[in-house]
């Protein structure tokens, strides 16, 4: 079984996708917001492309989009202060 691994631009939309899943009015993930994720420790690079740019696993992903929700969502004034 082989993991699906995605690109910083691949991962930014799939968690931008979530997020307003729960609010529509939610702020966009940005690639520089997963290269953050990764500096923080909220989300671990799982291989590289063939020019040497990070790839994410899609679990790996949807962890650190939890982890990072809250706080963000807060950000845009969505959610309990």
């Amino acid at each position: 079984m082989t993991t699906q691994l995605f690109t910083g631009a691949q991962a930014a939309e799939l968690a931008t996708q979530w997020r307003r899943t729960v609010s529509a009015t939610a702020a966009a993930v940005t690639r520089p917001a997963i290269c953050n994720w990764v500096t923080r420790g909220h989300l671990d690079v799982a291989g590289l492309d063939e020019q040497g740019r990070p790839l994410y696993a899609l679990a790996a992903l949807a962890r650190a989009e939890h982890a990072t929700r809250s706080r963000a969502l807060r950000l845009v004034g969505i959610g309990a202060p």
